[in-house]
């Protein structure tokens, strides 16, 4: 069977997973299935994108569709240039993951990530096609039915502009920032923002080769960037994935603030501002009790959604919100970007600094209390047996009732990974970790 659709696009290792031709083959589906004549299709840094994005762009090109190359880009640069042009696109890159895996993240012409029917027309195209092999037919034909595929890096800079228009003007703190870019999109985009609005920064982590991207840097590594602002004696440091489409900072004195803290204090200044629509932001399931408790406390509701930035893109767009996001550091502002972004993300966070004249420390301390939560990933051959794991269900249901609204325990089958993850929330680590590791161990004993 083909690779299907994850929680984030299509995810596997480059060159064995995730094939020259299976890319070439899911271009040909994605032309079938959705809607545009015009293609823009983006990178990351990795070694395998060029490889892989030819590929797709070569299945688009055959069943008569044209495409723009966009070269290296963020994923929220691929998603705002095709909502502004009202055309699909396509972003290859496996975000945050090591270098050697790679991904496809396909977007509708608004710009938004394909609904999960979207996606299941494409993968039953997939399905043909694989079926058919070279046997085969469909297609533009010959000659100048075949579509075109010209290299446009001129879309980085129009989405830098775009960033830099956002804050032009706003106050912004004084003092130095670190900006670590991963060694993947945010590359040339970040400095050219951050060089625009005069902005004083030192960069880190800006010098691709293509093996790596996201290597003891980037927000899934921040012990460098904490070690550079202590050094330096930096405001702050923010660090974006290997996309930018998340960022996670981290205060003068080495503190780290998720996007859990970030959507509280975010949710706080803009319902005293009146610009809260609804009072309410969307976030996961997987975001913090100690966020759920705060936004309570300040009159905010809350809409909470599956793991996955599409599906809190998708409630705030149900609900007419304008903030939603995830722990991760996914956050979303719906006046300004139909998906997450980092670099944004990032830039609105020095306006509120600058604005309040606060530390970034300051207002993290105040946004939210954090409840001890701990993560593990149990290992399984087929995670889709949890749902019918009895046992399993019946000691989640005995660990909330001991809990009660002090904590929480939260399973889920990953959608990129073979794998279980158990999530605990309590009112110590201790206490946490020790449920935790009863309910891998029980899922272990169920699924394994």
């Amino acid at each position: 069977m083909p690779l299907q659709f994850g929680t984030d696009g299509i995810r596997g290792v480059a060159n064995t997973e995730l094939t020259p031709e299976f890319a070439l083959a899911l271009g040909r589906a994605a032309a079938r299935s959705i809607n545009g004549t015009t293609w823009l299709v983006g990178r990351d840094t990795r070694r395998s994108g060029a490889m892989l994005q030819a590929a797709l762009s070569a299945g688009l090109a055959s069943e008569g569709r044209d495409v723009v190359d966009l070269g290296v880009i963020p994923t929220p640069g691929v998603a705002w240039l095709a909502s502004e042009r009202g055309t699909p696109a396509a972003m290859i890159s496996a975000s945050h993951n090591p270098f050697a895996d790679n991904g496809i993240k396909l977007f509708g012409a608004g710009g938004t990530k394909l609904s999960r029917e979207a996606e299941e027309a494409v993968e039953s195209q997939l399905e043909e096609i694989r079926r058919a092999g070279t046997a085969d037919e469909a297609g533009a034909g010959g000659g100048a039915a075949v579509g075109s595929i010209v290299a446009d890096a001129s879309g980085r800079h129009v989405y830098v502009e775009r960033l830099v228009s956002i804050v032009a003007g706003r106050a912004m703190p004084a003092g130095e920032v670190v900006v670590d870019c991963a060694n993947g999109a945010a590359a040339e985009v970040a400095p050219a923002v951050f060089e625009q609005l005069g902005l004083r920064h030192h960069l880190r982590a800006v010098e691709p080769d293509g093996t790596n991207i996201n290597e003891a840097c980037g927000s899934t590594h921040l012990g460098p960037l904490i070690e550079t602002v202590r050094e330096r004696g930096a405001i702050l440091g923010v660090a974006f994935d290997g996309d930018a489409d998340r960022m996670l900072a981290v205060d003068h004195e080495g503190g780290v603030v998720d996007g859990d803290h970030l959507i509280a204090m975010f949710a706080a200044d803009l319902r005293r501002s009146g610009t809260l629509t609804g009072d309410t932001v969307v976030v996961t399931v997987l975001s913090n009790l100690g966020l759920r408790l705060r936004l309570r406390s300040e009159g905010i509701s809350v809409v909470e959604t599956p793991v996955g930035d599409r599906h809190v893109a998708d409630a705030m767009e149900a609900g007419g919100y304008v903030l939603g996001g995830e722990q991760s550091g996914h956050l979303i502002f719906r006046r300004h970007a139909s998906t997450g972004d980092g670099i944004l993300t990032s830039l609105m966070l020095l306006e509120l600094l600058g604005r309040t004249d606060r530390t970034l420390a300051d207002l993290a301390a105040v946004s939210m209390q954090r409840l001890p939560q701990v993560l593990v990933n149990v290992r399984v051959p087929e995670p889709s047996r949890l749902d019918e794991a009895e046992k399993v269900w019946a000691l989640a249901e005995e660990v909330q009732a001991d809990l009660g609204e002090a904590g929480r325990v939260l399973l889920r089958k990953s959608g990129t990974e073979s794998c279980v993850r158990v999530m605990v929330e309590a009112a110590s680590h201790d206490l946490a970790e020790e449920l935790a590791n009863r309910m891998a161990a029980m899922i272990e004993q169920e699924l394994a």
